[in-house]
């Protein structure tokens, strides 16, 4: 599979088959087989066989750009026109030894916490969600160890995991994020750090209800070994309040990364990072040893962004203007009896029989949507469309076009 012999969709000899041809025990080759697939390199189609995955283990797998002709549907991007102006002065030259977060920045990352009812005992800034995601795993977990995170689940952060020689535990989704029963299972398995995203999830549009929050502390009560991550990427235009279970005040290791690059602009690389001091502490002396500190430029574009009065409106403007258009998507998709998820944010999930034929179908009418297969590590299939620049009037051809795509102008709801 390294070499590029077994590409992916590459079917895998039968157990029995392959340990005849090895001359060693089915055992052997079915216990290898669940590595593999535990290391997300491939995955079984129950009688189908087992098959090569297009997510190798530890590979960055650039995203294709849309097909020429097609309106991108698929890439995940916020609207540009939804998207504030960034003019600050630069201040003062950063030295090195200087303080890691400016201090009217972190000010301001209080006051946010503060609005959405956390208390955090320590805070720090990092490159990006994922960048304090991946500094808090290291933190806490070495390889070989298991993570269990959302399935289906927000691919950068499938192969962050795999990157990193570990385990993923695969934990079910529904309209109001992780499953509880599924994550108590993960934990049983020997998951040490939990990943999941409270709203705005990434393909699924699902959000954290008061009720599911509550479930999933109750489930890692008293599990003082386990790290929680709680991904909230989408921030202030997600379109629904901020339900917590990380920041709920009764679990010893937590951490909460909160992007700016889905509100004020993907080039803002800086995530604002809540968490208990101890983890707090390692990612800031992990970051201390690599890059330093984020760039004092940068934060200083950040916090003049949040003390403008202005801003504050036009999150709001356009999280509206992302909910009006995620929710003509679902409304159209549902008119023609077509499961549809997406309760926050910017993607619309929708359960497909096979997600090729769909992909295709849709490029074949202009449109480029993203397969689920980068998405998916044992849940059913599916496709993701990003409605952030879809205006409410086009939905309707969307999802006429989807349906022709799936074979039917109304076809019954998904299993």
């Amino acid at each position: 599979m390294a070499a590029g012999r077994a590409p992916a969709g590459t079917l895998l000899p039968p157990v029995r088959a392959l340990a005849a041809d090895l001359g060693v025990s089915a055992g052997t080759v079915a216990a290898a087989y669940r590595l593999l697939t535990e290391r997300g390199v491939v995955e079984g189609h129950r009688r189908a066989g087992t098959r090569v995955r297009s997510r190798p283990k530890a590979a960055w797998r650039p995203v294709a750009p849309p097909p020429p002709g097609t309106r991108d549907l698929a890439s995940g991007n916020p609207d540009p026109a939804l998207l504030p102006t960034v003019r600050f002065g630069a201040g003062s030259p950063r030295l090195y030894r200087g303080p890691a977060v400016l201090p009217e920045l972190a000010e301001q990352a209080r006051a946010a916490f503060a609005a959405d009812g956390i208390e955090p005992p320590a805070l720090t800034v990092t490159s990006g969600a994922l960048d304090a995601v991946e500094r808090a795993l290291t933190a806490h977990v070495r390889p070989g160890m298991r993570v269990a995170v959302e399935d289906p689940g927000y691919a950068g952060l499938l192969d962050l995991v795999a990157a990193l020689g570990l385990v993923i535990e695969p934990v079910a989704v529904d309209g109001d994020g992780m499953r509880p029963g599924g994550l108590a299972a993960a934990l049983e398995r020997g998951a040490q750090a939990v990943i999941l995203t409270p709203r705005a999830q990434n393909p699924t549009g699902a959000a954290l209800t008061p009720a599911r929050a509550e479930a999933l502390a109750a489930v890692l009560a008293g599990r003082a070994d386990v790290l929680l991550v709680e991904d909230d990427h989408a921030g202030a235009v997600a379109g629904v309040d901020c339900i917590t279970v990380a920041g709920s005040g009764r679990l010893a290791r937590w951490v909460i990364a909160r992007s700016c690059s889905k509100g004020l602009g993907p080039d803002l690389r800086l995530a604002l990072v809540a968490g208990d001091a101890a983890t707090i502490a390692a990612v800031e002396a992990r970051q201390a040893v690599g890059p330093g500190w984020v760039s004092h430029l940068l934060q200083g574009a950040v916090a003049w962004l949040l003390g403008d009065p202005g801003t504050a409106g036009l999150l709001a403007a356009a999280a509206a203007a992302y909910e009006d258009r995620r929710q003509a998507l679902v409304g159209a998709l549902g008119a023609r009896g077509i499961e549809a998820w997406g309760r926050s944010g910017l993607n619309v999930w929708i359960p497909v029989p096979e997600e090729g034929a769909v992909v295709a179908g849709m490029a074949a009418r202009g449109w480029a949507v993203a397969a689920g297969a980068r998405f998916r590590s044992a849940s059913p299939p599916g496709v993701r469309v990003t409605t952030a620049t879809l205006q409410p009037a086009g939905a309707e051809e969307v999802a006429a076009d989807l349906a022709a795509s799936l074979g039917a102008p109304g076809r019954t709801r998904a299993g």
